[in-house]
């Protein structure tokens, strides 16, 4: 008999505030990774290893291919002022065109369609619309939004960072590879990767290959209904070049694994098999829960997640429900570092 658990309450657990990762380790790969590795011949628990993230070579072959997401974190964070003086605190969520973005607005007060805000360099924005609790604004001049934020804003650390960003977040918060602009949070599993690290593997005979997912706020959203099946996922806009699907299938005709860098990178991948890559590219809401049958990728490089979130479920679904509880009850007994800054792991899918 199949367990199905869509209840939000089974995809709690509690973590010590201290395994919080507020800074980043002093160098990338020198963060730890934990290795699960199942009992494939009985019900039995697995077996764990605990080791550093650039051991993860050693559990890399070759015609394997590593997917990794290489979106570009956005200085989303500015702050301004109304006309009259009030603070206002913006955090982009897309840039729709060259003069109208969606955001987050925080106030003391409401904040009404068409009203002005100042933002650094006598840049004026103007609220044009307010869907789904997001602020569609318009600046009031010419200007090039994805170089104006590079140079006016700040890095959208994760809240329960809990400070401000500073100059070696602007470094650390993005990966070595992260090319196209427009995530607001880091697709933090790539965050372990150096580029030395990319080159051994490489030189191990196994492949790269990239898709690009830009990651949403809602990311961070907490779900808040207790049926999960009821939660309505964020959309965030994705693309998968030819060319890595191409690499998909010659790996695949060599016997080789695909290893998902981050969970953005297994979404995009899932989305498009879901299509049979006829579509790769356009907007993704997939929202994967226990029970869901993945179709193209085989183990998953990832750090920890946050309780009740939608990632978490996504992960039990990977690996299996009861072996992530272990998992994660694991790493807390040994005082791994969570979330974004914090420490990976690397899973096999329960088929």
């Amino acid at each position: 008999m199949i367990t199905t658990y869509t209840n939000l309450s089974d995809f709690d657990y509690l973590l010590p505030e201290k395994l919080i990762a507020k800074e980043p380790t002093i160098s990338r790969d020198t963060s730890r990774l934990l290795i699960y590795q199942p009992n494939i011949n009985s019900n039995c628990i697995g077996i764990f290893k605990d080791l550093h993230f650039h051991n993860i070579i050693d559990f890399i072959k070759p015609h394997d291919l590593l997917v990794f997401n290489n979106s570009k974190v956005i200085k989303a964070r500015l702050f301004g002022n109304k006309i009259t003086g009030g603070k206002i605190e913006i955090l982009v969520e897309r840039i729709l065109n060259k003069n109208i973005f969606t955001c987050h607005i925080r106030s003391n007060k409401t904040i009404p369609v068409g009203l002005l805000i100042c933002l650094p360099h006598e840049l004026k924005i103007k609220v044009i619309k307010k869907v789904d609790g997001l602020f569609a604004v318009e600046t009031q001049s010419e200007v090039d939004l994805f170089e104006y934020f590079e140079e006016n804003g700040c890095i959208p650390l994760p809240p329960y960072i809990n400070r401000h960003s500073n100059k070696i977040d602007e470094t650390r918060y993005q990966t070595v590879y992260a090319k196209d602009y427009g995530s607001v949070a880091a697709p933090t599993a790539g965050l372990h990767f150096t580029q030395q690290l990319l080159d051994q593997i490489e030189n191990k005979g196994a492949k790269l290959a990239y898709v690009t997912l830009h990651v949403g706020s809602g990311t961070f959203k907490p779900v808040s209904v207790e049926n999960i099946n009821e939660h309505k996922m964020h959309s965030e806009v994705y693309h998968i070049p030819q060319e890595t699907i191409d690499l998909i299938k010659q790996s695949k005709q060599n016997g080789g694994r695909i290893i998902a860098v981050g969970t953005t990178s297994l979404r995009t991948l899932e989305t498009c098999a879901q299509n049979n890559f006829k579509v790769n590219y356009g907007e993704t809401d997939i929202f994967i829960t226990p029970g869901y049958k993945f179709k193209i990728v085989d183990k998953l490089i990832t750090n920890f997640h946050l309780p009740k979130s939608t990632l978490l479920m996504l992960v039990s679904a990977f690996a299996g429900y009861d072996e992530i509880k272990t998992i994660y009850q694991h790493a807390i007994t040994n005082e791994y570092r969570f979330f974004s800054y914090g420490d990976a792991l690397l899973l096999t899918r329960k088929d």
